[in-house]
């Protein structure tokens, strides 16, 4: 596997709060232009420009591929195109996608400077060309495709399921308020696409030791189910310098979760709890 370059890395993964004069600059050699096979009598043409890596030639540089489209034949989606791209003009182009509707994650990648799910982020018309990478500051298996082993194992780590001892009082399933139910709204409708987590500086940096916003968000969650009785274990879990407080608040989850969920308000809730 390799990872992204260097100035890869430093590229702002959520919508940016200013352009540095790098911005523009292309973050692998630019390499072949793979033209649309059968435009339309009038065609919308646009060029996509889509990270290419192969892990079967790992001496060879990343390169930035263009292929054009015409957008007349092309769903209104960027999963559409690069679903277009692998069917029609280059079959080698390799990228994860499943469900096609927002809950899967699978198709979670970096759009024009923004990590989003490419099955919701629509084609902007308004510029001539799109750039497409991975997840930043993740090992790349091949291509768009990124390597979330670690990301995983972190979602494994804080023991994301119910525990109690007690059983329910009829037999049946663990009931809870409306009040207690609420609780859970904004929390539950993640869909771990790493989004959020690849989006923030210091999961860039402590991605070992770090949570990160993603993994913080699925914790909170179990810490504020009141059908859950291993809060105290949950919470001493927590409880170090690094599984939650190199969260410095710069909101880039927030900003790029495609599914419009707070992870760093969650966080700061995880803060007052270990704090009380």
């Amino acid at each position: 596997m390799a990872s992204l370059r260097t100035t890869s890395r430093l590229f702002a993964a959520s919508r940016p709060l200013f352009r540095p004069a790098s911005f523009a600059r292309s973050y692998a050699t630019v390499e072949a232009k793979n033209v649309e096979p059968t435009p339309s009598e009038n065609p919308s043409m646009k060029t996509f420009k889509v990270y290419r890596w192969n892990p079967d030639t790992p001496s060879e540089k990343p390169t930035m591929e263009s292929y054009q489209l015409d957008l007349k034949k092309t769903g209104p989606m960027m999963l559409d195109a690069l679903i277009r791209i692998k069917n029609e003009i280059d079959p080698t182009l390799t990228f994860r996608r499943s469900c096609r509707e927002g809950i899967c994650g699978s198709c979670a990648m970096n759009i024009d400077g923004v990590n989003t799910l490419a099955c919701l982020c629509r084609i902007p018309t308004d510029a001539s060309e799109s750039r497409i990478y991975p997840l930043p500051h993740t090992y790349v298996v091949k291509d768009l495709v990124p390597d979330l082993t670690l990301f995983y194992k972190q979602y494994k780590s804080i023991k994301p399921y119910l525990q109690r001892d007690t059983p329910s009082e009829d037999g049946l399933e663990f009931r809870q308020s409306p009040a207690d139910r609420k609780k859970l709204d904004g929390l539950y409708e993640c869909i771990l696409c790493a989004c959020c987590s690849t989006s923030c500086p210091s999961y860039w940096w402590n991605s070992e030791e770090y949570l990160g916003p993603a993994i913080l968000l699925q914790s909170y969650r179990w810490l504020v189910d009141s059908r859950d009785e291993r809060t105290h274990e949950r919470k001493a879990a927590l409880d170090n310098s690094m599984s939650v407080y190199r969260c410095h608040t710069i909101l880039n989850c927030t900003r790029t979760c495609p599914k419009g969920l707070n992870p760093g308000r969650a966080i700061a809730e995880t803060k007052k709890l270990l704090a009380a």
